[in-house]
Parts: C-alpha cells; structure tokens; sequence
C-alpha cells in the first residue's frame, strides 16, 4: 500500500467514525473549536481539544438529552479519556427541531 501524501486522521476524522459505526446518524457535523479557548483549560498546541457534535441519530428516539449524551460519552470514550477536553453535544432524533 503506497501512504506518500495519506494524511493522519485528524480526531474530527476519528469522531466522526466512531460516531457513524455505533450510532448510524442521519446527520452528523463535527466542529474542531478549539481554537476559541485558545490559553483556557485543556487547550494545547495544535488544537484538537475541544469539539462540538451535532447528530440527529434513531438511536436517541425515546431517550432523554441524559441519555443522549451519555450514548455519545461512551461512543468516544477512549477520546475523552485521552486528547479530547470539552465536547458540546447536541444530540436529536429524527424528526425534532
């Protein structure tokens, strides 16, 4: 496999596949923010560290914005628990505005 000019997956890339396999949304949007908490609490060179996620997924039909939050929490566990400091969800079923 030839990898000259691949790029690395950027954790915008990684968020969204993680978010894609285990919730199959119907819209997804991942915003790399961090460059507004510039000199804040967990913000580092290079940015990458905090995020915000609009998803509208079936996966939240019936669920509480708790619930919601929590299924994304666990999707990207191994990121929050790593480089990712802040992540603003807002998370839907299809359907609502």
């Amino acid at each position: 496999m030839n990898l000259i000019g691949a790029r690395m997956p950027t954790m915008a890339d990684r968020i969204t596949g993680k978010l894609t396999a285990q919730l199959v949304p119907e819209h997804l949007k991942v915003i790399d923010e961090s460059h507004q908490h510039h000199g804040h609490a967990g913000w580092r060179e290079g940015g990458e560290t905090h995020f915000r996620v609009e998803i509208v997924s079936p996966a939240f039909t019936g669920k509480s914005r708790l619930e919601r939050h929590r299924l994304v929490n666990a999707a990207l566990s191994e990121e929050l628990a790593g480089s990712v400091h802040a992540l603003a969800i807002v998370a839907r079923a299809p359907g609502e505005a």
